[in-house]
């Protein structure tokens, strides 16, 4: 990534915290939303006094503001570093999920919140764990472990029969219940039957799956040739004759695909956000403005 970027994100509900931040508190505090008047007997705080308010009332009492404060939440990231994502035509799916998540870190640095890092292939990723903690460097920290692991993906689970859910499942299970933003950002390449039980782990979070794929494998070669084609999750090779064809169900797949993953996520009213080839901050950006509408 030649410069360094960050996108802006909103969570649609309110959120429960004390911690002071940008985003629609549920708690009374010394925030600017107006919530009531109450006796300054029940809540001794003559720095909200309102005069006007307590001369209009028919009770004899001094009454004040109370206002909600804007609180700041846990962003997480759940990273697939399985051997699909060492995969890139230019450069490996898992540089691209690095500059999304540098990305995230400066992002949510600016606003307050507190970010961190979860990753699996076909099992949790104990030591790719980051904490969620309010920091400056968190994103290039998270950054350069991915970037570190994208030449190690390829050997640690090209063998392995299992799928990705069963990694995803792990990591889901240690934010069921719990609030704030979450991205879950992968390929997708794997069954999804079970995809809606890890959905439900996150009932009171606010999911974005950024779905990354490279355009060597959405898009087939234009000039028919013998190809070798290698899978990246079992080594399996294939020898196949591009031919015209071949290129139309081969888009028909993605398209397909595309489909599939979007009716998985809609019926827990999900819109997933794809990056295909590089990270665009202004793009999620887009994605979040256009969830406000």
């Amino acid at each position: 990534m030649d410069t360094r970027q960050e996108f802006h994100y909103r969570i649609p509900s309110r959120v429960r915290g004390q911690r002071p931040g940008s985003h629609l508190g549920s708690s009374i505090g010394a925030g600017q939303e107006f919530v009531a008047h109450m006796s300054l007997y029940d809540r001794p705080d003559p720095r909200r006094l309102d005069l006007r308010a307590s001369l209009r009332a028919l009770t004899d009492e001094w009454l004040v503001r109370v206002n909600r404060q804007r609180a700041g939440v846990a962003v997480r990231a759940i990273v697939d570093v399985s051997a699909s994502m060492n995969f890139g035509g230019q450069r490996p799916k898992l540089h691209v999920v690095a500059d999304f998540i540098e990305a995230l870190g400066l992002s949510a640095f600016r606003v307050g919140d507190a970010v961190g890092m979860m990753a699996f292939d076909t099992e949790e990723r104990a030591d790719l764990f980051v904490p969620a903690r309010v920091s400056r460097g968190m994103g290039s920290i998270m950054a350069a472990s991915l970037r570190d692991v994208a030449g190690v993906a390829q050997i640690t689970g090209a063998c392995d029969s299992a799928t990705g859910l069963e990694g995803l499942e792990a990591a889901a299970s240690h934010l069921a219940g719990q609030q704030g933003l979450i991205f879950i950002v992968s390929d997708f390449h794997w069954p999804l039957e079970r995809l809606g039980a890890v959905l439900d782990l996150f009932a009171h979070a606010s999911v974005v799956p950024v779905i990354v794929w490279d355009p060597a494998e959405t898009e087939p070669p234009e000039r028919n040739a013998l190809a070798s084609i290698r899978d990246a999750e079992s080594g399996a090779r294939r020898t196949l004759w591009l031919r015209p064809r071949l290129r139309q169900q081969w888009r028909r797949a993605v398209a397909q695909r595309r489909a599939e993953l979007n009716a998985s996520f809609a019926t827990h009213a999900i819109r997933p956000f794809y990056v295909e080839g590089a990270f665009d901050g202004d793009a999620l950006s887009r994605y979040f403005f256009e969830a406000e509408v």
